[in-house]
């Protein structure tokens, strides 16, 4: 997978029902380029289906961690575009401070984790990492609803 490929695929991440039109306009490219590139990556088995994810999928990934990552250079949208693409992880942030990324995983077992830490640290720019556990999560109240 190149690099529209991989934009691509954080792109339905992020929403799975995102029009082929709005998924050309994120990606600056055409209709018929997103088309194609959707087709391609389903027949190679990139693209599995699509689905709703809902609050209780959650639950059902008991391992989840905190990855903390440092960049080496200007890597860090490519980076981040990868990550994305990882079935394990829910969520990237760019930070600021001694980390660049925070990433957000859940998997199935601590083997399943132990492989997608050792995936993210063999990426090409990835130069440092640290990881913490979640052990328990509280439900923070909103001042907002």
């Amino acid at each position: 997978m190149d690099d529209l490929d991989q934009r691509l695929m954080a792109e339905l991440r992020r929403d799975g029902r995102a029009s082929v039109q709005h998924l050309a306009d994120r990606l600056g490219v055409s209709r018929a380029t997103v088309r194609a590139r959707m087709a391609r990556l389903h027949q190679e088995g990139e693209i599995l289906g699509f689905t709703a994810v809902t609050r209780g999928d959650l639950a059902d990934a008991p391992v989840r961690g905190l990855m903390l990552i440092g960049i080496e250079g200007r890597g860090g949208e490519r980076i981040m575009a990868r990550l994305s693409g990882m079935a394990q992880v829910t969520a990237v942030h760019s930070t600021n401070g001694r980390w660049d990324l925070v990433v957000e995983i859940s998997a199935q077992s601590l083997p399943e984790l132990d492989e997608v830490l050792r995936r993210i640290r063999n990426l090409d720019g990835v130069v440092s990492s640290e990881t913490n556990l979640l052990l328990s999560s509280r439900r923070a109240s909103s001042r907002w609803s």
